[in-house]
């Protein structure tokens, strides 16, 4: 005779399905265990190359830091190609060398900037672009001047349209920075000298309506009168 079959509760269902999961796992497992076993000894391996790299930049970030602050104090005191070649007979690398052996860090990034503007001050403008395009740091302020260093090099060159279009790039960089009304002040100038003055009007429109107290707002309100 037949007997009724008894309906499993909601958790006899969840713990029979718990456990056809854990067989089935292991089966899994038993069969691919060289196969799971190499996958798992790459992703630990992968995961120690990770630490070790972060590690890594992080001790060639420190490193350039103090490296950077041992030459800063000859480029504040103009000794601008001490300050890239570095003082011989003692620990002061140089600008140029850091940015060699450090460059791809946050640090070795500054670095450019401080090696473009000590070329810029020596005359070496097709240095001082080369460095200033190169900057790859997350630093506003220094981003805005590596876009105004190339600007100067190229308003240097006449090429006026680009060195206004960088110029004005730069001010928009960051609200905070204080060259901004600068910054907008050489992109109206270029931007005249390239025939641009609808461009250049805004430039100086700007400059008065955000930046009036700005040293920057007498040179402006004269060159707008060039763009009536």
């Amino acid at each position: 005779m037949l007997t009724k079959k008894k309906k499993l509760s909601k958790k006899e269902i969840k713990e029979d399905k718990l456990v056809s999961f854990y067989y089935k796992a292991y089966g899994f497992f038993d069969e691919n265990k060289s196969r799971v076993l190499t996958y798992a000894g790459v992703l630990v391996v992968l995961i120690v190359a990770i630490v070790f790299y972060i590690n890594h930049r992080n001790q060639q970030n420190k490193e350039a830091g103090i490296q950077l602050a041992s030459v800063l104090p000859q480029y504040d005191n103009g000794a601008y190609l001490e300050a890239i070649e570095g003082h011989a007979g003692t620990d002061v690398i140089g600008l140029k060398k850091i940015v060699e052996e450090y460059g791809s860090t946050e640090n070795g990034e500054t670095a450019k900037i401080y090696l473009a503007n000590s070329y810029d001050r020596l005359g070496k403008i097709d240095e001082a672009f080369k460095y200033y395009k190169d900057y790859g740091g997350s630093i506003s302020m220094y981003k805005a001047t590596a876009l105004a260093g190339q600007a100067g090099y190229y308003a240097d060159k006449k090429e006026y349209e680009k060195a206004a279009d960088l110029y004005k790039k730069a001010a928009f960089v960051s609200s905070s920075d204080v060259l901004n009304s600068d910054y907008l002040l050489h992109a109206g100038i270029n931007y005249i000298n390239a025939g641009k003055k609808a461009e250049a009007k805004s430039m100086f429109e700007k400059i008065r309506k955000d930046y009036a107290t700005s040293s920057a707002i007498a040179e402006a309100n004269k060159y707008m009168t060039l763009t009536e």
